[in-house]
């Protein structure tokens, strides 16, 4: 077995790669920064939820709540597994702690650079998500051949200026570009802090809200299992898997974070904790978005907020379901530039490596101008472009997520490059990356037998 102060091959590659996702972080060693164990639990959670938990409801739709419920405990234990790997072999790398660090440890550049690219994709996939969330918000949106209306037109009515694509385009030029125009992620801290305070606001008023549901006797009765009858296949099922993947995605985040705590060996305890609370968060989310619209329940759950829910239809009622519908999508503004500042790092790393190597993003203004407004407005085509979040949650969960979150961590461990993985480790990764594979390929040709059947029935139809 090597010491972890080894050398060799595996140590000049990971010296080669330099790809950390928060380059601020990349000088630090393990641990020595003097952060708490509680401010390591509160960035993890801040990581883990984001825009998919607005799709824990309709996963459990599709899944009823025992199956789900199950789901949740079952990716939030493989999510655990998967950190402690990573944690476990950063103790063991030469070069300074990231997970493309690890990647390019064991699988040279390339493998860092694949880790990159779906870093990218992915981080790229939930903006576009929040963009898509928040243009439901403001201008509505349509399922199933059901219109539910938007904040501004229960407002102002139809008008040619909160449509879709005019709403998402005065938000992404005169809100979001000012905030992800800052060049250290530093200056985020506060938005940061706002975005946390406007997500407690949601869940109480959400709560509110499913109490007075209850008391008006206007709540559903969740089903415990899947309903058979309505599903076309039983692999429908595994649609619902991406969605939750995608939910507890935040591996690329535990390096940076780890390198602000005092002790890197409580890592793996704030992890732990973060995973219970979003697991528990997930959870309640899906019960009350479930009990308060049933089957009717959208993939974007504040979409069912367009109407009275506890039946009352008084004032107040319409108030509070404004305000849930507010609450979260500020969230999501406020919370999007950091993700945008991390997408900019990667693009710019994996398009403008040599430049990069000469003169950093920061120090070049055309540069940071350019990759900020074409990231934006590529951003925002893809938004307009693509109005289903299920659908960017599966593809995503399904792909580069995935990779992230469970096969790549997996397959560190069976490369094993320092000797240090037992058998016992080496089987859990095995199932990790077999389970990865075949509930990803299963809703991937799930997805696409399910679009083709439905063009069949929209064509016979239209006959």
């Amino acid at each position: 077995m090597k010491s972890p102060a080894k050398g060799g091959a595996a140590a000049a590659a990971s010296s080669t790669v330099t790809d950390p996702l928060l380059p601020e972080y990349a000088a630090e060693s393990g641990g020595g920064g003097g952060a708490s164990v509680s401010g390591a639990v509160f960035n993890v959670s801040t990581s883990i939820v984001g825009a998919g938990i607005m799709s824990i409801p309709a996963a459990m739709r599709v899944l009823g709540v025992g199956p789900a419920l199950a789901l949740i405990a079952a990716v939030a234990f493989l999510s655990d597994a998967s950190v402690e790997f990573l944690m476990r072999y950063t103790g063991w790398s030469s070069g300074a702690p990231s997970y493309a660090g690890l990647m390019g440890e064991a699988f040279g550049r390339a493998g860092a650079a694949v880790l990159n690219l779906c870093i990218a994709v992915t981080t790229a996939g939930t903006l576009i998500v929040f963009l898509i969330i928040i243009g439901d918000v403001l201008s509505g949106s349509v399922s199933g051949g059901e219109t539910h209306a938007g904040v501004l037109q229960e407002w102002f009515g139809e008008q040619w200026w909160n449509g879709r694509e005019v709403a998402l385009l005065f938000i992404v030029v005169f809100v979001l570009l000012p905030l992800v125009l800052p060049k250290r992620v530093d200056s985020l801290r506060f938005t940061s802090a706002v975005s946390i305070l406007l997500a407690a606001v949601f869940m109480c008023i959400s709560l509110g809200i499913a109490i007075s549901a209850l008391i008006h006797g206007t709540a559903k009765m969740p089903r415990l299992f899947p309903d058979f009858a309505n599903l076309s296949s039983v692999f429908e099922l595994f649609t619902a898997v991406p969605v939750v993947v995608v939910a507890f995605t935040f591996h690329f985040n535990v390096h940076p974070i780890r390198a602000e705590l005092e002790k890197a060996s409580d890592m793996a305890t704030a992890v732990r904790v973060s995973l219970l609370l979003c697991s528990a968060l997930y959870s309640a989310v899906g019960l009350l978005g479930y009990l308060l619209f049933g089957d009717a329940t959208m993939p974007d759950v504040l979409s069912n907020f367009d109407r009275s829910v506890s039946g009352s239809g008084s004032p107040l009622d319409r108030a509070l379901n404004d305000a849930v519908r507010l609450s979260y999508a500020l969230h999501l503004i406020l919370v999007f530039p950091l993700l945008h500042f991390s997408l900019r790092l990667n693009v710019d790393e994996l398009l403008f490596a040599r430049l990069r190597a000469r003169r950093p993003l920061r120090s070049d203004n055309v540069r940071f101008a350019a990759v900020t407004g074409c990231l934006l407005g590529l951003l925002y085509v893809a938004a307009v472009a693509i109005p289903d979040v299920w659908a960017l949650f599966q593809f995503f969960g399904s792909t580069t997520a995935v990779c992230i979150s469970l096969i790549f961590p997996g397959a560190i461990v069976l490369r094993d490059v320092h000797g240090i993985a037992k058998r016992r480790d080496k089987v859990l990764a095995a199932t990790m990356i077999a389970l990865a594979v075949i509930t990803s390929s299963i809703a991937i040709a799930s997805n696409i037998i399910s679009s083709f059947g439905g063009k069949a029935s929209a064509d016979h139809a239209a006959q």
